[in-house]
């Protein structure tokens, strides 16, 4: 288990104070969106809590924001507000919401024909442009990374003839079993709160190890029953919490030493650059997964490999491979891979990196800026494109750490604050993403709406 932190500095935030400002927000929220609250109610008798998928209902808004439009970098809801998104689609639409390149491309795929079941051009360009840019040769497409992931783990233990897997305490790996795992103060392996219905214990298909402790990796691996390795090379959904120097390093060494495939989860940190952390940090993943955001917000996932390992799995792949929990009638569809080399080739470019990574430098600074002048003891952590704060002095460590140190209400409070003003921010979390259509001012509204709320709370 990861070192447990300090009391969050947080607790210091005077709780009555807190608990009047999230109740006026709320207010102000309700009395601001008249049409999405009556909307959401009717939407209760056809969905379940209103939302098509359960977990919209859960930010920090009394309900949901509808949406009627969005474009670039912000959307409008249908009470006519217009906000600047820092969500993105929780990376979905990083490329920016309907990229012209991407809906080009798409509207011309619509008119050739949708999906077939057989390759089309773009297929190869798509495969050519990931191996670019993650140096694997070797590519296969899915609908979503879950599925990826998925798909990764069963190739892993088919050439390895092993049956478990390890990942990182509070990972995040979309909504694959193995993968919904943590570990408990006794540091044994258990579900997650959030594991819903899980088909098996998962200690029986599952080894966790805090991030960044080498020797729990080294005894996790140590009896060579671990098929695959698969990680973010940054946590990122639990909250950044990046690799310690020489993390990385040790991890390839002991996978290759254990004969463990290493697979490493591009989706959220390909925010690094356009090449994710693999590229940046010189990473030697065997398999590499990503999802969402190469489609540019049409479902799409991938996964690449090496010579090496796709030598075996064409030994260890049955004559049916699609009836044997690989594939699915939609994966690599033709729509898909059109959005997938628009998006690459067009959108989320070299090019592109180099205005969005600057961006959250300046968001940074800004928040900074703020944590400073108000005298809060938090601080930023940023990763590339991608930036969040959190409420503790120092940086998090592992997982187990930043939890300790979340402050719901507090979260809740700054969301819906920030909401009010026109500014939304990744849900469940306090990270804000850039796009290629973000601009300097969207970050500087986030500053100053920032500064207000932590103001009214502290001063």
């Amino acid at each position: 288990m990861g070192v447990t932190s300090p009391a969050p500095s947080s607790s210091t935030v005077d709780r009555d104070r807190l608990a009047r400002l999230l109740a006026a927000e709320l207010d102000r929220f309700a009395l601001a969106h008249p049409r999405s609250g009556k909307l959401h109610e009717q939407a209760k008798a056809s969905l379940l809590d209103g939302v098509p998928m359960n977990w919209m209902s859960e930010w920090a808004s009394p309900f949901p924001l509808f949406v009627d439009a969005a474009s670039g970098a912000g959307f409008r809801c249908v009470d006519g507000h217009e906000y600047v998104d820092f969500c993105l689609g929780d990376t979905g639409a990083m490329a920016g919401h309907g990229p012209a390149p991407t809906m080009a491309a798409v509207e011309r795929q619509m008119r050739r024909g949708i999906t077939h079941m057989l390759p089309t051009e773009d297929a190869f360009f798509a495969g050519q442009e990931l191996a670019r840019r993650f140096g694997l040769p070797l590519w296969q497409f899915t609908l979503t990374a879950t599925d990826a992931n998925r798909f990764s783990i069963r190739l892993a233990r088919a050439i390895t003839g092993r049956s478990k897997i390890l990942v990182h305490d509070e990972c995040y790996h979309g909504s694959v079993d193995e993968t919904l795992a943590t570990l408990d103060r006794d540091g044994h392996v258990v579900a997650t709160d959030l594991n819903i219905g899980p088909p098996v214990d998962p200690a029986l298909t599952t080894r966790v190890v805090p991030f960044n402790d080498v020797a729990a990796l080294d005894r996790a691996l140590a009896d060579g029953d671990v098929a695959a390795v698969l990680i973010e090379p940054a946590l990122t959904n639990v909250g950044i919490v990046l690799p310690e120097p020489g993390y990385h390093a040790a991890l390839r060494d002991l996978t290759r030493r254990t004969g463990t495939v290493l697979i490493i989860d591009e989706t959220h940190t390909i925010c690094a650059g356009p090449g994710g952390m693999t590229a940046r940090d010189g990473l030697e993943p065997d398999m590499l997964v990503i999802g969402k955001t190469i489609g540019g917000g049409i479902p799409a996932g991938t996964y690449g490999m090496t010579n090496a390992i796709a030598d075996r799995v064409r030994t260890a792949l049955p004559p049916r491979a699609d009836i044997g929990g690989i594939g699915g009638t939609l994966a690599g569809y033709a729509l898909s891979l059109a959005a997938i080399r628009a998006t690459l080739g067009e959108v989320l470019t070299d090019d592109a990196f180099s205005r969005m990574i600057p961006l959250a430098e300046r968001w940074e600074a800004g928040v900074n800026d703020v944590i400073r002048s108000r005298s809060v003891a938090w601080h930023v952590t940023r990763l590339g494109a991608r930036a969040e704060y959190h409420f503790a002095a120092t940086p998090p460590r592992d997982g187990a750490e930043k939890v300790a140190a979340d402050d719901p209400l507090l979260s809740r409070y700054l969301h819906l604050a920030l909401i009010n003003r026109g500014v939304l921010m990744t849900p469940f979390h306090n990270m804000a993403l850039m796009s290629p259509a973000t601009i300097d001012t969207d970050v500087d509204r986030h500053t100053a709406v920032f500064d207000e709320a932590v103001a009214a709370l502290v001063d």
